[in-house]
């Protein structure tokens, strides 16, 4: 089983002089580069200013794909939702080649599996290996049934994967204080994790952003502030290691061998958080 420790790790917040300025992701040729969002799914100015960002910086930062934390489409999911919500907002990365990875939130139909862009090919929870060494599961964490740990436990179990990565809606751990921890998902879901050595999770449903700071040796994220957001709600405790609820943000992140870099950038294009994970041997 393999954990991660946090080193060269640093919090800073670059003037929104010009989007990008200050990137500390190494950009290596060959690293594997991705973007995450979450509840993402309301039009408006959030969102706007996100996927523009998200273009500004890909233009420096080539990421691949793009995460999503779950409540991807707010409200009605008619044909016309899925273009105004999410198509049209994020058409210029979509255009590109970027992919998305979905996965279901608590306002979400399970109608999304079907849609194409979600590259979710009707499931609920999948897995995938964009490059030997990383492989996501993107899990329900609306229904973690007994069919689903089960699913789970395999996937992990013949994964051989040395980066293993979670990310789903309802937070294991938060400081929110309309939600707060999902203690039965976590009940439920971290002895898998712990089992198998996942190295990182990345949640959503908190209309904010939230590093926590280790958890039985796995690193968590919460990244809810995609289009919506909550000013406010982020009650900083002991598990908080930044946080943020005054600004819609994106994250991307670079693996390189041992090392994963990451960088939170809001819809001003100013860097709030960032920092490198190192995996290590137990």
């Amino acid at each position: 089983m393999r954990r991660i420790l946090i080193v060269a790790l640093f919090l800073v917040a670059l003037p929104a002089t010009s989007p990008g300025q200050g990137q500390p992701l190494p950009n290596k040729p060959g690293s594997l580069k991705f973007a995450i969002i979450g509840d993402s799914g309301q039009p408006g100015s959030g969102q706007t200013a996100i996927a523009r960002q998200m273009v500004n910086s890909r233009s420096r930062f080539p990421f691949e794909f793009v995460l999503m934390t779950g409540d991807n489409l707010y409200g009605g999911e008619r044909p016309g939702d899925y273009e105004r919500k999410f198509s049209i907002p994020f058409k210029l990365l979509i255009d590109a080649g970027v992919k998305f990875y979905a996965s279901l939130g608590n306002h979400d139909d399970a109608g999304q599996t079907l849609y194409k862009l979600f590259n979710m090919d009707g499931r609920k929870y999948y897995s995938f290996k964009p490059k030997p060494g990383v492989r996501f599961f993107a899990l329900d964490s609306n229904y973690v049934d007994p069919k689903q740990l089960e699913w789970l436990d395999k996937e992990l179990a013949a994964s051989g994967s040395d980066w293993k990565i979670a990310f789903f809606h309802h937070p294991l751990y938060s400081s929110g204080a309309t939600h707060g921890s999902a203690d039965l998902q976590r009940d439920l879901l971290e002895p898998v994790f712990l089992k198998y050595g996942v190295n990182v999770v990345i949640m959503g449903h908190e209309h904010f952003y939230e590093r926590l700071k280790p958890q039985k040796g796995v690193e968590y994220f919460i990244l809810g502030s995609s289009a919506k957001l909550r000013k406010g709600d982020l009650r900083k405790s002991a598990l908080t290691a930044y946080g943020n609820d005054s600004d819609y943000a994106f994250m991307m992140v670079e693996i390189d061998g041992d090392d994963l870099h990451f960088q939170t950038i809001s819809d001003k294009g100013v860097t709030l958080d960032a920092g490198t994970l190192r995996r290590t041997e137990k």
